[in-house]
């Protein structure tokens, strides 16, 4: 309050200062504990090219200690898995039952083959990302009579309660999220070389599974009855190992079938572009400029997202056909050195290797935001800015700063790494009839008779896999389509060989 002084001015009012004793040391306070985070180059170019600071991107509420360091067992006494924290298992349950509504198609193929049994015998080793969704997929597999062990393709996609969740179930689960390169493998090699356990299936997102028993154990390819694969960087994989004459087992393309192109990738992209956006920079997309590379199925999915929100949109596109479709939505077509001085997001969506180069990055203007939505991490050359000129700031989790001498700086969100998986989550719904599609696949892999599939890669017919889904699906009822007129599940599916030439 005021006080009036003896000749009648009035002085200045006299003001309290509230301190906290402890404020400034605890201001300065900052974590010290550091995990052991072996950091090493790995021997696959799709999962590893880049150097990978995993650490910093775990949950700042969890503990630094590694789970490789810790022994944990769920309630049934079982240790068999190595996960981020056990005690999360109640939370993951939960987000599973979630998941289990919006996936009419894989709850229905459960309920109406449990009986039957069709993986009896089955001993499945995956690698996909641990997601809820794939967690009702797991639950499936083992409902039809499988064995599940199980690694995660993505370092960061991982949700560490889901995994929990599985743990506590029985399955053997090894993924967290924030792994390092190290843990990745090391997580990948448990699955696979367990004493009394041998695989005879595979399902793949990205080939690091089946790349990793290729160089390390291939003799288990001898009772190995197929493989199974997701994405477009393991199908170009398969690809590779057939025409080189080193595919010894009958492998199934699930990425080219209709259910994944025309529903997974479309508008599976189309909605999480957005969200993983959104979650990492909060960034206005009216009026922004953006580059999205490649036209496929995901690109059309980020092109149609980001059009919709008022973004200016330009592709760059090497397929003539793919090309033309986006000239035809209304996109203009470009070269990235035409317009990287003007951009304001760079999306990478091609499969391609080094799509964005060390040149592009340092001609983008400040604060252009860079992101990958490919499942392999090499579309942008994050090795090229492991340079001493430039410096790395962490803004938050799953974002970088990198800047360069000039001061100007870019944002690169998950180090390159696929952005929606990595940042945010992805719609469940659309999730279903990929995850059902794999189930399905297989399914017939393991039931059929020996000779019937060689040694090539398999798509799924448009038949198999359209009218099924498009008739039952959609309507949210059931897939009961599938099993009206059949009695049997060994040949149920007449499988197309793909040419290695395509």
């Amino acid at each position: 309050m005021l006080k009036k002084k003896k000749d009648g001015e009035i002085s200045e009012p006299s003001v309290k200062k509230i301190q906290f004793a402890d404020q400034k040391q605890e201001f300065n306070k900052r974590p010290t504990k550091i995990s052991r985070r072996s950091l090493s180059r790995s021997i696959s170019q799709s999962s590893t090219d880049s150097y990978s600071s995993a650490a910093s991107y775990t949950d700042s509420s969890d503990d630094e200690t590694s789970p490789r360091d810790k022994q944990q067992k769920n309630s049934k006494g079982n240790a068999d898995f190595c996960i981020k924290n056990i005690k999360q298992a109640d939370f993951g349950r939960r987000e599973i039952e979630i998941a289990e509504q919006e996936m009419p198609a894989l709850m229905a193929l459960r309920k109406r083959a449990q009986g039957e049994k069709p993986l009896a015998g089955a001993k499945i080793v995956g690698c996909t990302h641990i997601t809820a969704q794939t967690a009702v997929l797991m639950e499936t597999l083992s409902a039809l009579g499988a064995q599940c062990r199980w690694a995660a393709c993505n370092i960061y996609s991982t949700q560490n309660e889901v995994a929990a969740a599985l743990a506590e179930g029985g399955f053997s689960v090894f993924a967290w999220k924030g792994e390092s390169e190290d843990d990745f493998w090391w997580c990948i090699d448990r699955c696979v070389n367990v004493e009394g356990w041998q695989p005879n299936m595979i399902l793949d997102d990205g080939g690091d599974l089946t790349h990793w028993i290729y160089k390390k154990y291939p003799n288990m390819f001898k009772k190995i009855k197929g493989i199974v694969e997701e994405s477009v960087t393991g199908v170009h994989r398969l690809y590779q190992l057939s025409k080189a004459g080193k595919l010894c087992v009958p492998a199934m393309n699930v990425n080219d079938s209709v259910t994944k192109q025309k529903f997974d990738n479309l508008y599976c992209c189309r909605e999480s572009i957005l969200d993983g956006l959104k979650r990492t920079t909060d960034v206005m997309f009216g009026g922004k400029q953006v580059v999205v590379c490649g036209y496929g199925e995901v690109g059309k999915g980020c092109c149609a997202a980001l059009k919709a929100m008022g973004s200016i949109v330009y592709v760059t596109e090497i397929d003539p056909i793919c090309a033309l479709q986006a000239c035809m939505d209304g996109f203009r077509l470009v070269k990235l050195n035409e317009v990287i001085r003007q951009v304001d997001i760079v999306i990478t969506c091609t499969g391609n290797k080094n799509v964005v180069v060390r040149e592009y990055m340092d001609r983008m203007k400040n604060g252009c935001i860079v992101c990958n939505m490919g499942h392999s991490n090499t579309e942008i050359d994050v090795a090229s800015l492991r340079t001493p000129e430039l410096t790395w700031e962490r803004v938050r989790s799953q974002v970088d700063h990198v800047i360069w001498p000039d001061g100007k700086r870019i944002v690169l969100l998950a180090e390159g790494r696929l952005l929606n998986l990595s940042c945010s989550t992805v719609p469940t719904f659309v999730l279903s009839i990929t995850a059902t599609t794999q189930a399905l696949a297989l399914i017939e892999l393991y039931n059929a008779p020996e000779g019937r599939y060689k040694q090539d890669v398999y798509l799924l017919p448009k038949k198999m896999v359209s009218a099924p889904f498009l008739s039952k699906i959609c309507c949210c009822s059931s897939v009961s389509f599938i099993f009206q007129n059949v009695k049997q599940w060994p040949g149920r599916f007449l499988w197309k060989p793909v040419s290695i030439t395509k």
